[in-house]
């Protein structure tokens, strides 16, 4: 800030000097005058410009002069009493309000507050412990007299003079008398309106913040304590004033001093001063949003506890019409942000304004940012990690440790364990919060167990003690990418980590989670409920000896399949499984096959293979929905039986198929899958997976020759169309029909629909004894209002409904006869231009399957509507067996069997439709790639491969 004194001119006869003083400031949202000026120094009764910055009542005012030498610095002040009058005063907390003082003060404040005025000091007063000097004097604003104008309206009153009236004096009892007689302002006769001013908080500050939280309310800014907290008087829906403090939201400057001797934090005075130029005694909305205690320490809010002491202060915002105060603050360097009040303001986009202004403030190094480091975020911006690992992939979860920490396994088959970055779940060896640890732990497990995920390393946590090193990560999962995380805080389930200001190891949706917090504390959700909720009572193990496991296999026998979790995996073919319904643990261990065994402690060592099958099971099963037979009991009080995972997926065939166990023909002759685990075990053989590595017996030629079909029609010449797939129908299995573009019959129907409208805007009356029977070419009315050309496909007399196909679009619908028309003979002659298709080679998830809806949303989003390339492999009557080409999809430039149809199969969303598609082997280089993309979806377990191999159902 730069001072600049001027010697303006000799402006009167006596040759006085005229002096003033010119202050650069920075520029803002706010304007503030940019001078103080001294008139005639060498009059008695020297004139004098200054900026009024407050009004204490009718009758006096507080002035300032500008900013000092250093840039912020606050300006000197002074009490101006306009003499000679007499205005109410305003109430404290131990008296109340003269009467008409608050519309007295208003009055003076919304005519001069944070405006420039010229006065006059007659009288100087004995300054007080504050050393602010205190005058008697007159003022003007604009050229108005400020006394003559509050004479005039009424607001003040002329005090009684011993001396002998001036000429002003008269003028002054003469507009006095005038208010008087027009009961104006103080002499109105109905006197002021009822009001009721709490000058105190609320005494029930809960209910308060409860009742008025996010609401906005018209408020005067009264006071400015430091640069972010600001006393204001709130007024209420019913007219009464509530004094309240309030710190503004997301921000905390440095302290003020608020006494004499007192000495401020740097930087505190200019945030003080910053605030109180833009919002002291300015008209703002301020809203509550909590009180001043960090987020609930969840398990220590007890419901039944004494209601909490008033509180001194709220959380809110205090919005000026020129903007927010508290973002200008942070961008200027007057004040840092407060990451516990994320939760109250990310909701709505203030955190996100405040984190742009603050990187503004270090970027440039203002005030409290001056010494700010330079950003060198170049590690943080890598790719990879230190040790080398990719900071982003895919992969999927196969185990929930707790209710914050994963382990998942990448796309190559490397098993990592996660932390949820900024995420704190419960402890699940606290009594108080075992339950809700389990709460979080079944909520991991049911989002995420066996599930696609993606997954964005965010810092590594070093080891620390007895800590190990650990990855934490975002992870996302579904079609929304949704943050698991942040589902997980906003139950209630978990808590967010407070971290250090200046640490940038964090999630990146931190402030989302915090207000995902602050949600789950508003609803009182999970662990901040405030609620004793007892431990769950621990299982029963029925499997703790063959005694208690008799006792239970009638009651197995008798449900046949039941419902379970696979809790843990103990070996190959060795689980231990947990009935929720009955709070009960049981050993499972799968009938008929044996797999290799692995090493219990460190003195033993495991079979060959015994790891990798234990892995591959853990992998498989773990923590996964499954249902379960049992067929007998062991010594040991394991119960024998079988797993089902996916209602249809038979865990015993499954490893055995995948060469980690063999047949056990002992426990495998009563069970009437024998001959499908003796057929899945040679097909192990033969391919010579895993633990028949060795096995010496020549491998069967021509396997893949068993599952070629005859074809009935050799390949189609090659015709690449640009087509666009107007309309995707599921009813009835999957289907779709397509526009081939670029023909002259598209060049038609554009101009027929226009013919069409023009046709239909004006009332078509309904021939007599018209009746819409099945087959006949007619005008009905889609959804959207408009008529298009459709045919009927069935119709009901009784309903007076009609199933019709839009000829030119290919959708369906059911019409009533008051929208159909006969066809005008005029649009008849152009066929129609949709024309039915289906994917060649390939077949959508099924109706059954728990990816169908995925399969059918990937289509939509992928093909419908867009323009595409589309060659026929086929043709089945009307049906066009279509393969589908992104054009903009790099890949089908370089590889000229790159398809939608083969995309669809590597994200295991579709499978090779070997039983139905006859012209299958009739396009080997189809074949292979399709093949490769199978090969691709069971790598990366996606969509239907999740559990296995899907291909060998249909077998």
């Amino acid at each position: 800030m730069s001072l600049v004194i001027q010697n303006l001119a000799k402006h009167d006869t006596r040759q006085t000097h005229r002096w003033q003083i010119f202050v650069a400031i920075n520029s803002s949202p706010f304007h503030l005058p940019s001078a103080f000026e001294f008139v005639d120094p060498n009059r008695l009764k020297m004139s004098m410009k200054a900026i009024v910055k407050s009004v204490l009542s009718g009758d006096t005012l507080i002035l300032r002069g500008r900013a000092g030498p250093a840039q912020g610095q606050p300006p000197k002040e002074r009490v101006l009493h306009l003499a000679d009058l007499a205005a109410p005063r305003l109430g404290t907390s131990t008296r109340e309000d003269e009467p008409w003082a608050y519309e007295a003060r208003e009055f003076l404040r919304a005519l001069t507050v944070g405006k420039e005025i010229s006065f006059t000091s007659i009288h100087s007063l004995p300054a007080g412990n504050d050393d602010v000097l205190r005058d008697l004097g007159n003022a003007e604003v604009g050229g108005v007299d400020l006394s003559a104008e509050l004479l005039k309206n009424g607001w003040a009153k002329v005090k009684e003079i011993k001396r002998e009236p001036t000429e002003e004096d008269n003028r002054r009892r003469d507009l006095e008398a005038e208010a008087k007689a027009a009961g104006k302002g103080v002499w109105n006769p109905h006197g002021p309106q009822a009001r009721v001013v709490n000058h105190s908080m609320p005494v029930d500050s809960q209910a308060f913040v409860a009742e008025w939280r996010g609401k906005p309310i018209d408020a005067l800014v009264e006071q400015v304590r430091d640069g972010t907290t600001v006393r204001v008087r709130l007024y209420m829906p019913d007219g009464d004033h509530q004094m309240a403090n309030i710190t503004l939201a997301g921000v905390k400057s440095p302290r003020a001093s608020s006494k004499q001797g007192e000495i401020s934090e740097p930087f505190g005075e200019e945030a003080k001063y910053f605030t109180e130029s833009r919002l002291l005694q300015r008209p703002v909305r301020a809203q509550i949003l909590s009180l001043p205690t960090a987020t609930a320490t969840p398990f220590q809010v007890n419901a039944n506890a004494a209601a909490p002491p008033p509180a001194s202060v709220f959380i809110g915002t205090v919005l000026h019409p020129a903007g927010n105060v508290a973002e200008h603050l942070v961008a200027n360097g007057l004040a840092r942000i407060v990451e516990w009040h994320a939760g109250m303001l990310a909701s709505s986009g203030g955190m996100e304004k405040l984190r742009s202004a603050e990187k503004s403030a270090k970027e440039k190094r203002l005030n409290l940012y001056a010494s700010q480091p330079s950003n060198s975020s170049a590690a943080g911006a890598s790719s990879t990690t230190p040790s080398g690992g990719s900071r982003e992939y895919d992969a999927t979860v196969i185990r929930i440790w707790s209710g914050d920490q994963v382990s998942v396994v990448t796309k190559e088959g490397k098993e990592r364990r996660l932390q949820l970055s900024s995420t704190r779940g419960p402890k699940l060896s606290d009594p108080r919060q075992a339950t809700y640890a389990q709460e979080a732990k079944e909520f991991l497990r049911k989002k995420l167990i066996g599930k696609s995920v993606k997954i964005h390393i965010d810092f590594i946590r070093p080891k620390e003690g007895e800590f190990d090193e650990r990855e934490c990560a975002t992870i996302r999962y579904g079609g929304h990418n949704a943050n698991v995380a942040e589902q997980l805080v906003e139950k209630g389930l978990a808590s967010v980590v407070r971290h250090k200001r200046d640490d940038e190891d964090r999630s990146p949706d931190y402030d989302k989670l915090m207000a995902a917090e602050q949600l789950a504390v508003n609803e009182k959700r999970g662990i901040h409920s405030g609620k004793e909720v007892p431990p769950v009572k621990p299982p029963m193990n029925i499997s703790e000896n063959s005694t208690r496991a008799q006792t239970f296999m009638n009651n197995f026998k008798r449900l046949g399949k039941v419902p379970a979790i696979v809790e843990y995996v103990a070996a190959g073919s060795r689980f231990k499984i947990f009935l929720p319904k009955d709070n009960q643990t049981l050993t499972l261990v799968l009938a008929g096959i044996r797999a290799p065994k692995t090493a219990r402690n460190a003195s033993e060592k495991s079979e060959p293979f015994g790891n990798e099958a234990s892995e591959f099971a853990l992998h498989r099963y773990m923590q996964r929905d499954v249902e379960f037979e049992v067929e007998s009991t062991d010594k040991s009080g394991g119960f024998i039986g079988t797993l089902y995972v996916n209602k249809t997926e038979n865990a015993a065939l499954t490893l055995v198929k995948e060469g980690y166990a063999s047949v056990h023909d002992y426990s495998a002759e009563g069970l009437s899958w024998a001959r499908q685990l003796r057929e899945a075990e040679e097909e192990a053989k033969k391919a010579r997976k895993n633990i028949w590595g060795d096995y010496d017996e020549e491998a069967v030629k021509a396997a893949a020759a068993a599952e070629e079909v005859k074809t009935d029609s050799g390949p189609l010449k090659s015709e690449y169309i640009d087509i666009i797939i107007s309309d995707v129908r599921v009813k009835n299995g999957f289907s779709f029909s397509v526009q081939i573009l670029n023909t002259e019959g598209i060049a038609h129907l554009e101009k027929l629909m226009r013919d069409f409208a023009q046709h239909h805007r004006s009332s078509i009356s309904v021939p007599a004894g018209f009746v819409p029977k099945g087959g006949d070419l007619v005008s009905a009315k889609f959804s959207d209002g408009a008529w298009y050309r459709a045919k009927i496909r069935r119709a009901s007399a009784l309903k007076k409904e009609a199933e019709v196909t839009f000829i030119d679009y290919g959708n369906q619908d059911i019409i009533p006869f008051s929208s159909i028309r006969p066809l005008d003979p005029k649009f008849r002659s152009l066929p129609g231009q949709a024309h039915d298709a289906r994917l060649s080679f390939v077949k959508l998830a099924p109706p059954e399957s728990e990816y169908h809806d995925e399969a059918i949303s990937r289509f939509r989003s992928t093909c419908e509507g867009r323009k595409l390339i589309a060659n026929t492999d086929h043709k089945d009557g009307q049906v066009l067996h279509l393969r589908l080409i992104d054009s903009q999809n790099p890949t089908s430039a370089e590889d000229p069997w790159a398809c939608i149809n083969a995309d669809l199969v590597a994200e295991g969303l579709a499978s090779v439709d070997r039983k139905n598609c006859r012209y299958l082997q009739a396009y080997p280089q189809m074949v292979k790639k399709l093949q490769s993309s199978v090969q691709e979806a069971k790598r990366s377990r996606a969509g239907m491969f999740e559990f296995g191999d899907v291909e060998e159902d249909e077998d």
